[in-house]
């Protein structure tokens, strides 16, 4: 699947093809990742690499990755994958740091073909553990700057996924229009929103609105194939990429794969 399209990159015209995916630690369809071998572990990445590599993601968001947890032997699957599939950039974001003989760190990444400038780590709250955030990184087409925002909402509250969208919303606000002498896109937005059962609820409908104002937005995935919690038999709808209205969507999928307790979602972009 060779992508072809219109976003320039150092004179010449490419499409870009983002995937978003909740690799859930690793731990494939286990209920927790405490319960999955290393070995298991290894192959479920080896298995999201050879996915990946196969579709020709240009840049993926990771959430829930781990860069050196015990439960999985201490693996920095950001390291495993980025050389499985040679991917030439990379950025983490750790939320989530317990030290001692039981390690953990993990959080949200991105993988990326071209470079990745001016990225940072934003965490919600200050948890040791349990602790959500979002990820912002430019990618550098040579005369333009691509914003993104990879976030990972809280599961388990309304009222707490709406005050993490609040620093999300502040953050965009303090975007410019220019950096380095470069023009700043409007950002992409993605991740594992978490809402509750209705697709588009709370934070995903705030963000939209909030960004449909300052931008004209558009929601991916939409209609009836937009569900991807669990992977198996997915009921809820919790993975959305945010789009700019002037950015043309090319396709978007949910892909039908069981690696995570989530599906992928790919979208192919053309500005």
């Amino acid at each position: 699947m060779k992508c072809k399209g219109a976003f320039k990159i150092k004179g010449q015209m490419s499409q870009l093809r983002l995937i978003t995916y909740n690799i859930a630690h690793g731990r494939g369809l286990s209920p927790y990742q405490g319960l999955t071998s290393n070995v298991r572990v290894r192959y479920n990445l080896l298995r999201i690499a050879r996915l990946l590599r196969t579709l020709q993601a240009d840049i993926v968001a990771l959430q829930e990755i781990d860069f050196d947890s015990h439960w999985n032997g201490r693996i920095d699957m950001l390291e495993f994958l980025r050389e499985k599939m040679r991917f030439p950039h990379a950025c983490q974001g750790v939320n989530n740091i317990r030290a001692g003989k039981k390690p953990l760190r993990y959080g949200n990444a991105f993988l990326s073909r071209q470079p990745l400038c001016a990225w940072g780590n934003h965490p919600f709250g200050s948890a040791r553990l349990g602790e959500k955030g979002f990820l912002y990184a430019q990618v550098d087409f040579g005369d333009r700057l691509l914003p993104l925002i990879n976030l990972h909402l809280d599961f388990r509250s309304k009222n707490r996924r709406l005050a993490q969208l609040g620093q999300v919303t502040e953050f965009v606000k303090s975007l410019g229009a220019r950096e380095n002498g470069k023009a700043l896109l409007a950002p992409l937005v993605c991740g594992d929103f978490n809402v509750g059962q209705r697709p588009g609820s709370d934070a995903v409908r705030e963000l939209l609105r909030f960004l449909a104002e300052r931008d004209g937005y558009e929601l991916y995935p939409q209609g009836k194939g937009s569900k991807t919690f669990p992977s198996f038999f997915p009921t809820r709808a919790l993975d959305f990429v945010f789009v700019p209205k002037t950015v043309q969507v090319a396709r978007c999928e949910v892909l039908p794969v069981h690696f995570s307790d989530h599906r992928p979602v790919l979208i192919d972009l053309k500005s």
